[in-house]
């Protein structure tokens, strides 16, 4: 009998830690689908904050914004880190007219970080398509007092797709793909080449005595985007610049075409901020029980660009990671590793905020080109080809990375991110969700956000497989970003999946299988040539 009861006792107390988390996503799930915040904390995000481009006034108070509510929810070591980043920027107004051969209304945004006109600018078009240092000489002398159109008009496009759409469980299944990886250093290479492109063209233009540029929206339906690169203290451009709606644009370029040019009037009201270089990271934690354990940790970008609220990229995200907190924070969870929040800056800018972190908290890389070591986007894109990787001191404390970056659709599962030996446990971490839709784990990686960088040195980022909706289609990046497109069914159950696998992970006496360090690579294909195209 005492043999029979020593048994019973030793089962139970194996039986606790797995009845106890049991207990505890039970809790995670009503609160997070009864008493969700996390609409509420969207709008918050768009209607009232609104467009919140990395340095801007609107991105200092979403800094603000947010930590207040961190703290509201109780959550701890709520604090922002700082990185170097460039100049704010902001649009009080602006207005693009035709004013020959008849008065029209155009549909235009100014470009991010270019100057503003001094009041009303009045200029006849000329239609210039440049891409390529070469095209330089087929334009000089026709440029000056002109607004020069850049893009070559083309003749519109028709969907073959519909636009919203939701993964079916074929889709999923072609994701499962381990995707073999390709060392191009020249492709890297072109790509700065291209960035550098961009200070030569706005030199050109005003050497060449243009007043103003404009260049035509990549998506029809009168969708506006208005990214630019250029914000670093120094490189900003010199000119105004608008991004003119696809149907606007080719009906200028036709009127440019039979003559006489049609004439613009663009006011352009923005406005510098350089009160503060850095941009910032905000960060806030519920701290484990365990300080040997290490810590979890889940993000989203909290910047956007400017043409809409920035409501699917990525409050969408930045909301979720918030609720997840909240839920936590709620149901008074005590995990045995401490559970980091972050909510980065400068993501739309080349995946600025996470490299930041990264080079602080994880890990450095050694040198590359000068170019791949400057600012911005040059960052970005020389980021993976500077070796060694030498690990930090916190290398290791960080388990597992949970980023949100891919709108508001309802959470599907996880990419592996190439890293077979990770999927059993990713697949256990998210089973109490499968009925919810998010039981997929993918080996195939995905890019393009904040968990790369992480991936990059060799530490485990995952990004959450997303129902696309509408976001490539016609939200990403574009006026139509706004809280109207939220699905806040989709968001519910998505800040309730990551809050439950945060748990998870966060109480795991698994470990998480990690990629080796990674070492410098041999070139895929050492016999391909260049197609010497980039001048």
């Amino acid at each position: 009998m005492r043999r029979h009861l020593l048994l019973a006792a030793t089962a139970a107390l194996i039986a606790a830690p797995a009845i106890a988390q049991d207990s505890a996503t039970a809790r995670i799930i009503d609160e997070g689908l009864n008493h969700s915040q996390v609409m509420v904390t969207a709008q918050g995000l768009t209607d009232v904050i609104g467009p919140r481009l990395t340095n801007s006034p609107a991105m200092r108070k979403a800094e603000g914004w947010t930590q207040d509510r961190f703290r509201e929810w109780g959550l701890k070591n709520i604090h922002k880190e700082g990185f170097p980043f460039g100049r704010g920027w902001s649009i009080d107004r602006s207005s693009v007219r035709m004013v020959t051969p008849r008065a029209i209304q155009l549909t235009a945004i100014p470009i991010a970080w270019t100057p503003a006109t001094a009041g009303a600018l009045t200029a006849p078009v000329i239609v210039a398509p440049i891409e390529k240092i070469r095209d330089f000489d087929k334009w000089r002398g026709q440029l000056r007092g002109k607004v020069v159109m850049l893009t070559a008009p083309g003749t519109g496009d028709e969907p073959d797709e519909a636009p919203f759409r939701r993964l079916s469980g074929d889709d999923l299944g072609k994701l499962d793909q381990y995707q073999l990886p390709n060392n191009d250093p020249e492709a890297t290479d072109r790509r700065l080449k291209r960035l550098e492109f961009q200070q030569k063209l706005d030199a050109f233009l005003k050497a060449e005595g243009a007043v103003a540029f404009a260049t035509m929206s990549y998506r029809d339906g009168k969708l506006l985007h208005g990214e630019g690169y250029m914000f670093g203290v120094g490189e900003t451009p010199s000119m105004p610049g608008v991004q003119i709606a696809a149907e606007d644009y080719r009906r200028l370029a036709r009127l440019a075409k039979i003559g006489p040019a049609p004439t613009l009037e663009i006011v352009s009201d923005v406005r510098f901020d350089d009160s503060d270089v850095n941009a910032y990271n905000v960060f806030a934690e519920i701290p484990g029980t365990d300080p040997k354990a290490g810590y979890v940790m889940a993000g989203a970008h909290l910047d956007s660009w400017v043409a809409g609220d920035g409501a699917a990229d990525n409050a969408a995200g930045s909301a979720m990671v918030m609720e997840a907190a909240r839920i936590l924070a709620t149901t008074g969870v005590r995990p045995k590793r401490t559970i980091r929040f972050a909510l980065w800056a400068g993501e739309e800018q080349g995946i600025l905020g996470s490299m930041a972190y990264v080079e602080k908290h994880l890990a450095t890389r050694g040198t590359g080109t000068a170019l791949g070591n400057g600012q911005g986007m040059q960052r970005y894109y020389g980021f993976a080809n500077r070796w060694p990787i030498t690990p930090l001191p916190g290398y290791r404390d960080l388990t597992a990375y949970f980023n949100i970056d891919n709108g508001s659709g309802k959470l599907r599962g996880l990419y592996a991110e190439n890293n077979p030996a990770a999927v059993p446990l990713l697949r256990d971490w998210l089973s109490p969700f499968a009925t919810m839709g998010a039981g997929t784990v993918v080996v195939r990686p995905t890019g393009g956000t904040d968990h790369v960088f992480m991936q990059s040195v060799g530490v485990p980022g995952f990004q959450f497989i997303q129902d696309p909706l509408d976001y490539g289609s016609r939200i990403h990046h574009s006026s139509a970003d706004t809280f109207d497109h939220l699905k806040g069914d989709d968001m519910r159950q998505g800040a309730t999946v990551l809050a439950g696998v945060l748990l998870a992970a966060a109480n795991t006496d698994k470990v998480l299988p990690r990629p080796p360090l990674p070492t410098k690579p041999a070139v895929t294909d050492p016999f391909a040539y260049s197609d010497g195209d980039d001048d």
